[in-house]
Formats: structure tokens, sequence, C-alpha cells
């Protein structure tokens, strides 16, 4: 039974958007200003660099073969192999798994302005609730999603609307100075930030395991892919200058909920309302995280790479509903198990090997089979170029430093 198509192109734009948004800027804003200072707009800054490139290759990927288990499918078309795709396809699953326990783990900090309730519990009772809304179906999960979005984009908004004096007087000279290279301890920092940063925008690619649901694929899904990630670079520069200059930045680090307390230091008033904003952004999340990863099962069981069981369509949902289970379960596993640094850079790890083989795959597509019709997307070949060589230099930066 086929997935039914009813994602159109502004459904898949705040989908992406909500992936990407979801927990980078809210959960480890805080974090990155830890490593790099008063410099963290030059980290989301080089992350935003480092995945345009990829994100044009995507975008040309997924007009050609517009399918769920995206990435997995990608590498078989380049490569004809079976096993190599199969490996892939789980780790992508994995990164949207990791990424979720990422989420749910840093849910926490902001409940804790409400409620003092146990970690173990509230990760229970959020993932239940995710996996139940997944399951529900593709169209109400897209379509909540979308709402809480347009919510966490909000609050985002009142961070960087409060905030805009110290937008207006940001000192150019800092960030020209940051550019002279005999500071090397400096650049460390920025890239090491820049490292995590890149986990906040994490999430275009996640658009393509949802294909075989959207309206005209092979126009909408480019136009989303570079929608998303050029409104998402955007809005985390602007709320990274005001981040650091509005809180010492290793007190923005110590802090379990980094927005809320900025909220709080700018505008005099309790931190609830970016606090509530902040779950809501998280749970959103976590909650395209659930539905990508299970598309991806999805995928690579109709490919017949998994069971056929995880494959199954429910006649009344219309979802995947064993994918799903399966999925929310792993998640919860990981949430319970590690702590949210090691998530988040083991997610990036993985995002930027796969990344790398996806420009690999397109220059070998490229190559060997041209052009296949004049309604394809194709971007000119150093894009992915370029794009496997600062991926590929990244992983080598996080191995040595």
């Amino acid at each position: 039974m086929p997935l039914k198509r009813t994602l159109t192109l502004t459904l898949l734009t705040l989908y992406g958007l909500g992936n990407i948004l979801g927990a980078g800027i809210y959960v480890l804003i805080g974090k990155v200003s830890g490593i790099a200072g008063l410099l963290t707009p030059l980290s989301f800054l080089l992350a935003s660099l480092l995945v345009i490139t990829t994100a044009f290759t995507y975008s040309e990927l997924s007009s050609r073969y517009p399918v769920s288990a995206g990435e997995a499918v990608y590498l078989f078309k380049a490569f004809g192999n079976k096993q190599l795709s199969l490996i892939v396809g789980i780790m992508i699953i994995m990164t949207g798994v990791l990424s979720a326990a990422t989420i749910s783990v840093g849910f926490i900090g902001y409940l804790h302005i409400f409620f003092d309730l146990p970690s173990f519990i509230a990760i229970t009772l959020l993932l239940i609730f995710l996996g139940a809304l997944a399951i529900w179906g593709i169209k109400e999960s897209v379509q909540a999603a979308a709402l809480l979005t347009l919510i966490e984009i909000t609050g985002l908004l009142i961070i960087i609307w409060l905030g805009r004096e110290h937008i207006s007087n940001t000192d150019i000279q800092t960030y020209i100075n940051a550019f002279t290279f005999d500071k090397s301890s400096l650049w460390i920092s920025i890239f090491s930030g820049a490292f995590l940063a890149f986990y906040a925008f994490i999430g275009f690619e996640d658009m393509v395991n949802v294909a075989e649901e959207v309206i005209e694929p092979e126009k909408n899904m480019p136009r989303a892919i570079i929608l998303s990630l050029v409104i998402a670079s955007i809005i985390y520069i602007l709320v990274s200058i005001v981040s650091v200059n509005a809180v010492s930045p290793q007190i923005l680090s110590e802090h379990e909920a980094p927005l809320a307390l900025i909220y709080e230091q700018l505008s005099g008033f309790s931190p609830s309302l970016i606090a509530a904003i902040g779950m809501l952004a998280i749970i959103n999340g976590a909650l395209i995280q659930i539905i990508m990863a299970s598309r991806v099962i999805y995928g690579m069981s109709n490919q017949g790479w998994l069971p056929s069981i995880l494959s199954n369509i429910n006649s009344t949902t219309k979802t995947p509903i064993y994918a799903t289970l399966i999925t929310t379960l792993i998640i919860y596993i990981f949430a319970l198990w590690l702590p949210i640094m090691t998530l988040a850079e083991l997610t990036s790890l993985f995002i930027l090997i796969i990344f790398s083989l996806m420009h690999l795959s397109l220059l070998f597509i490229k190559k060997t089979q041209g052009r296949p019709n004049k309604n394809i997307r194709q971007y000119h070949f150093s894009l992915p170029l370029i794009g496997l060589i600062t991926n590929v230099g990244f992983v080598i930066f996080y191995i040595l430093f």
C-alpha cells in the first residue's frame, strides 16, 4: 500500500524548519557559548557554511530520486552496493534516534522550570505521547509539527526583538580580528564550537525521507530544503549574537534552559514564557525525528533490506506502525543511557560521515548518469566536490581535536 501524498511546499518547509530549529538553538546554544565564548556567532556562521553545499546536494538527489530511505537509495543508485546502502541506512536511523534522544534529554531542563519531575518519568511520558502522535497519521503529525514550528520561531523572534540593541551595537571589529590566522587557539575554539553548532542545523536532510508523501516532490523538495536552511541560518546567527552579549558565555553554558535565562535577563520577567515555548520546540524536534527514522526503516524494508513487517502500513492511520514503535523504543533507551553532549557529538559525527558519502554519491551519479530529464534540479559539479572536502575536513578535525 503506497503512502499518501499530502505535503505541500509550505508544510514541507515548516516540517524542515521544525526539525532544524527544534532542539539545537534551544538546547545547545549554551554549550556552544561555553566553547567559543563571544565568538559563538562565528561558530554558527561556519556551521551554516558547512551545510549549505550539502543542502544543494540533497536538493539534487531528492529531485532525481524522490523516495523514502533517501540516503540509502542514493548510495545504491550511485554504487549498486546493497551492503553499503544497508550500513548507511542504519547510520541514518541512528542519527535520528540519537538526535531525538538528545532533544528528549534537553526537554528536562525546560520542564524543571515548571515541575521537579524525575527525568525517567518525564522522558517516558514524552516518548509515549510522541510515538502515539507519529502513529496517528503523517498529515496530522506534520500539521502539529508545523503549528509547533510557528510557536518556536515566535520564541526566537522574541529573543531577537528583546536583544535588538545588542545586534545593532555589535562590534564587527571583534569578528574581523578573529580572522587573523595567527590565533590558532582561537580558531580551534571557533571550529570546536562550529562542530557542536553543526548539530543545530541537522534536520534539512531528513526532509527527503518523507518524499513519497510530498506533492510534486521533484519541484517542492529542493525548494523546501533551501528555504528552511536559509531561514534557520539567519535566525541562529541573530540569536547567538544576542545570547553571548546578554549573558556571560560561561554562565550560559552551565544553565539547563539557556534561552529561558536570556529571556529573563533581557525582559526582567519570569522565564516561564520562553521555557514553555522551548518545551514545545523540543517536543516538535523529537516528533519529527521519530517520523524521519521510522520512514527510513519503512523505506529500507520496502527495498527488501530489512524484515518486511517493518514496511507494513496500517489501513486506518496509513502510517508504518511497527517501524514507528521500534524507533520510539530505541530513542527511549538512548535518552536514559547517554548524556546530552555525547548524544549531540555522536549525532554530528555520524551526519558528517553520511553527508560526505552523499556528496561522493552525487559526484559519481553526475559522472556516470548525467541528467535524466529537464525536471531534475541540477547544480554545478563543484558544489558536491567542495562539500565532500569540507565535510571530510571536519571529521578529521573532530578526530584530531
